[in-house]
């Protein structure tokens, strides 16, 4: 199971928010490549990136702090939020970005999910964020009706290279992840699955890990308040 540190990016800054709320957000520093170095230096395999104004905006808006990780690091990188049109996959693709992550699209415009995993094999995963099991958009500002499951189901054949699945009540809560939605949800479709939301402790990955058919796993906040120490984490899930 791969371990991805977080690094959530707003105005710039290395933020983490308590369960999307953007006026809950803490901040933990203002060098986003700085921070992934660190990552890097403990031994992390990938970055998960997330441009939260870009989220909410519909476009990205922290573009130059991640086209700065993105020169300062090695490790493969993912990046979420804000990117809901072909142009901006491709040019983000072109600009170094190991993947990117496609939430509000995949509800909203499933045919564009189907056309970038087709058009950059392997490149293109899409995130779904739930509450109760139901999908939110626009930043998680905005609740449907689709049921996480049958939208993960909906791209089986489309060749998306991952699935992340956050539980939005329990993101930066440090109350442990939805172990049982996200097995659930795992088991229930062929496309690896990465886990985020609640990574609070080793014990919470090494359950994860335990359940066989989680991907990856994501964690922000417990690396940067020690929680988690990266570097033995990544130590013990290699085993």
């Amino acid at each position: 199971m791969i371990l991805y540190p977080a690094i959530d990016l707003k105005d710039g800054q290395c933020v983490r928010l308590l369960r999307g709320e953007m006026a809950a957000a803490t901040v933990f520093g203002d060098d986003p490549a700085a921070q992934a170095v660190k990552f890097q230096k403990a031994g992390c395999e990938w970055l998960h990136l997330v441009d939260l104004n870009g989220a909410f905006a519909g476009a990205p808006v922290n573009a130059a702090a991640v086209e700065a990780i993105l020169a300062a690091v090695s490790v493969p990188c993912q990046l979420g939020g804000g990117i809901r049109d072909l142009a901006t996959i491709a040019m983000w693709l072109e600009k170094g970005l190991a993947r990117v992550i496609l939430g509000t699209v995949a509800v909203e415009d499933p045919g564009l999910v189907r056309q970038a995993a087709k058009a950059f094999p392997g490149r293109v995963a899409v995130g779904i964020d739930a509450r109760k099991g139901r999908v939110a958009t626009k930043g998680w500002a905005q609740e449907t009706e689709v049921q996480a499951t049958d939208l993960a189901r909906s791209f089986e054949d489309a060749g998306v290279a991952a699935i992340i699945y956050t539980d939005i009540d329990r993101d930066g809560a440090m109350q442990g992840p939805n172990i049982e939605a996200t097995e659930a949800l795992a088991r229930a479709v062929s496309i690896p699955v990465i886990a985020s939301g609640g990574v609070s402790r080793m014990e919470d990955l090494t359950a994860l890990q335990a359940t066989g058919v989680i991907a990856g796993a994501i964690s922000g906040r417990a690396l940067y308040d020690g929680a988690i120490d990266l570097a033995a984490a990544l130590a013990a899930l290699k085993g």
